[in-house]
């Protein structure tokens, strides 16, 4: 089975779009939910169109293949926080980056990688211990 890699992010306006690293798919959407079926909705009619005009499309599209995503931390950020899921208080605790700091992060302020990598390991360690909760 093949593997499709995609890349998840927000745009400024607030909605997510998806696109595969290696492949010419993509999509858009008012959450990341949206902006996934999207893109499966615009694989399904690119095969469909391909097979009615006869014109050549990705083999992979004709069995089974599974869809792998990254989403970049500053995304999932404001995506869990911006929707109440997660707040500000719950970040720092599994961050260590102070509230203060992740607003502003939210708002515009780039990180340094270093602290980009202290909240990508922050919401890897939420997931891991989801994970052996649910496994």
């Amino acid at each position: 089975m093949k593997t499709i890699h995609a890349i998840i992010e927000r745009a400024k306006d607030g909605t997510y779009s998806v696109y595969c690293k290696d492949e010419i798919f993509s999509g858009a959407g008012d959450t990341i939910g949206d902006a996934i079926q999207d893109m499966k909705t615009q694989m399904t009619f690119y095969k469909e169109t391909a097979v009615k005009e006869g014109f050549k499309y990705p083999a992979f599209l004709d069995s089974e293949y599974e869809l792998a995503y990254s989403v970049d931390p500053l995304s999932l950020l404001k995506y869990y926080v911006g929707s109440g899921i997660l707040t500000l208080s719950g970040m720092e605790r599994i961050s260590g980056i102070n509230q203060k700091q992740l607003w502003s992060y939210m708002h515009g302020t780039k990180p340094r990688k270093a602290q980009a990598n202290r909240l990508s390991a922050g919401f890897k360690g939420l997931r891991d211990d989801l994970n052996s909760i649910f496994a």
